[in-house]
């Protein structure tokens, strides 16, 4: 039987993957968009973990929210992507030097 312990530390090991996947690569903008989104599903496995062994019904809402908020983030985050690609025409975050105001 699964117990919450082990949701609980797959969700950690998934939130310190995405951690390390932002901090060491800052180049690439669509690996820290990746990282983030992770981020944010081991936060959703903890909520789903704790709704279920709780029998409440919250945590599962709470889920649908972040859901909905990480599918409009990657959406802009993605369309912002497109447009600085077309207009720097490179995805490297180093040489975004330009928008520095």
């Amino acid at each position: 039987m699964v117990t919450l312990s082990d949701f609980l530390v797959l969700g950690a090991l998934l939130f310190c993957l995405s951690v390390a996947g932002i901090f060491l690569n800052r180049k690439n903008i669509i690996i820290i968009l990746m990282s983030l989104e992770l981020m944010l599903l081991a936060i959703n496995i903890n909520f789903l973990a704790f709704s279920h062994f709780l029998e409440d019904i919250s945590g599962q809402v709470f889920v649908f929210f972040i859901l909905t908020v990480a599918a409009a983030e990657s959406a802009i985050g993605l369309a912002i992507l497109v447009v600085l690609f077309r207009t720097r025409h490179t995805i490297n975050v180093g040489d975004w030097d330009k928008l520095k105001g």
